[in-house]
């Protein structure tokens, strides 16, 4: 399983398709990080995030407990505060780091509404890979005030042999939003197709990101599926194969729905009261009747582990068109 790790609704940006930073939680009702040991071992990614996860005071805690649980523990960060993103990483090596960026310098800058945040996210990045941590990179959400700049940025992490991360703005309770939504359809749907087709043109000296940025496109055919309201492809694993935990220690299905679907709180049970609880199945049902169709990291990585076949045989036979100089399939 993978699990994503909401530490706190408090957010030193001020982005505009997240609104997380106008509803943040309180520090004194934040979940103790001792709760974290209920989480089982062997989980195959925890992702720690927020809001902005290092104002937490008690950050060091929770990754401390958290890197006995997994051999993949990963925080996503804007990177504003890098000296403490730094310093989790020298006590931590193996650490994977995503730092959010919205485009270039003045992109980014406007978009989340904080002065020399890029200037400071790429310092986070400059420092990380100076300190030799491996998996490292940047994450950008697409609107259509910044599309003009993914392939740039892709560029730029490329030539920086670290990774890009991307999503397509949703609207669920997680990011306090409903009215998210692209207004410069025809131009954000070819930017989407352009950078997958960059994407599995990869040029990347390593070969494991480059293979990473192959599957990267299967994942971007479902953000532009998403983008056209179209159905997934694969079915969603949210409460199965994933699941969040919200900063008041309450266990959720995922971050996609527009309502919390609540399986459980573990502040007061178990992990496994909660994971075999009626209401978690009841929960789980709802998932198999969720029409969202959102296509979120966090649920749908784990989706296209579960179902491997049709990711594959889309990036073998889009690799094939583009060797014989033919459009990809969408």
């Amino acid at each position: 399983m993978e699990c994503a790790i909401i530490t706190t609704y408090r957010c030193n940006a001020r982005c505009g398709m997240c609104h997380t930073w106008k509803n943040p939680s309180r520090a004194s009702e934040e979940f103790d990080p001792k709760i974290l040991e209920k989480i089982p071992g062997g989980m195959q990614r925890l992702n720690i995030t927020g809001g902005e996860p290092t104002l937490r005071k008690d950050i060091f805690d929770i990754v401390r407990i958290l890197d006995k649980k997994t051999e993949r523990l990963e925080i996503s960060t804007n990177g504003y505060f890098y000296d403490k993103v730094v310093a989790i990483a020298r006590e931590f090596p193996k650490i994977t780091v995503r730092v959010s960026l919205e485009g270039l310098p003045a992109q980014n800058d406007e978009l989340r509404g904080l002065q020399d945040g890029f200037d400071r996210g790429l310092r986070c990045i400059l420092r990380l890979k100076r300190l030799g941590v491996q998996d490292i990179g940047f994450a950008m959400t697409i609107s259509g005030q910044n599309c003009q700049d993914l392939i740039d940025l892709y560029d730029l992490a490329s030539q920086m042999d670290v990774e890009l991360a991307n999503a397509i703005v949703h609207n669920s309770f997680y990011f306090h939003k409903t009215d998210n939504q692209i207004k410069d359809f025809e131009e954000v749907r070819e930017m989407f197709i352009r950078f997958m087709i960059a994407l599995l043109e990869s040029k990347r000296s390593n070969l494991k990101r480059r293979v990473k940025d192959w599957f990267r496109a299967y994942l971007n055919l479902g953000l532009l599926r998403h983008l056209e309201g179209k159905a997934r492809r694969i079915p969603c694993g949210a409460a199965t194969d994933t699941f969040f935990l919200d900063p008041w220690g309450k266990i959720l299905a995922c971050n996609g729905s527009l309502e919390p679907m609540v399986m459980g709180d573990l502040t007061k049970s178990s992990f496994e009261e909660i994971w075999q609880s009626k209401q978690a199945e009841e929960v789980r049902e709802q998932v198999r009747r969720c029409t969202q169709n959102c296509w979120m990291t966090g649920t749908a990585v784990p989706a296209m582990r579960r179902h491997p076949v049709e990711p594959v045989l889309w990036v073998a036979r889009n690799k094939l068109r583009r060797y014989r100089g033919k459009q990809i399939c969408l």
